[in-house]
């Protein structure tokens, strides 16, 4: 016997090809529909996020949004408005401090001095005290022009600075010491505050003066593009 060959006619195999085109085709349909409602979800996802980050100060604190009542070391009353127009490096410390404060204090009085022309000028430099009890005006104006003379510490009531350092994530806690005294155990890292008022960012400890400089210049660039 003569073996049999199955034999395809040229319309079947057209038919068939034509058929795998279309499946191909609702599958390109399919990723590219996918692909364009996963692309809407994550813009509008965004979007949200965004106007949300806006309505907040939640992470993005702003001096303007909330009024505060301190007082200087020259017993002056300061609020939100005394913190405007001028770069601030502001840091969370205590005069009792043993170590974290005075080295954050000296190496800001480093940079202050390393900083050129009118930058020196134009940065200021300011203690938030987390020990009111014990950082009284008197005590603030002997320790902290001590680091340098344009230095400026703030202190206030007890609730007023706890919620300000909570506004730029700078937890605090006293913790006893053996004798009976206690220390504050602290944030070392220094908030940077545009000239508007509000939050930046914040230098991480340990410090880098190089790159705190570098940062800074950055920033006044910045700052001069969007509020000049």
């Amino acid at each position: 016997f003569m073996k049999q060959h199955d034999i395809t006619s040229p319309k079947s195999v057209e038919s068939t090809s034509n058929h795998q085109r279309h499946v191909s085709a609702q599958k390109l349909g399919w990723v590219i529909a996918t692909a364009l409602l996963f692309l809407v979800l994550a813009v509008g996802v965004f979007l949200i996020s965004d106007q949300i980050a806006k309505k907040t100060t939640i992470g993005i604190p702003q001096f303007q949004d909330n009024h505060i009542e301190l007082i200087d070391q020259n017993g002056i009353a300061r609020n939100e408005d005394d913190f405007v127009d001028r770069p601030i490096a502001l840091f969370f410390g205590f005069t009792y401090c043993p170590d974290v404060c005075p080295t954050t204090l000296s190496f800001l009085a480093g940079l202050k001095e390393n900083l050129e022309g009118t930058e020196a000028e134009s940065t200021d430099v300011v203690m938030v005290s987390v020990d009111p009890a014990r950082d009284t005006v008197d005590q603030l104006s002997q320790y902290v022009p001590y680091f340098h003379p344009e230095f400026l510490g703030v202190t206030g009531e007890f609730p007023e600075i706890l919620s300000f350092a909570r506004r730029f994530n700078a937890p605090f806690r006293k913790v006893p010491t053996e004798d009976g005294d206690y220390q504050v155990d602290h944030s070392a890292n220094v908030v940077l505050i545009n000239p508007q008022g509000d939050f930046h960012g914040f230098f991480r400890a340990p410090l880098d003066l190089a790159k705190m400089k570098v940062t800074l210049r950055s920033a006044r660039y910045y700052w001069s593009e969007q509020y000049d």
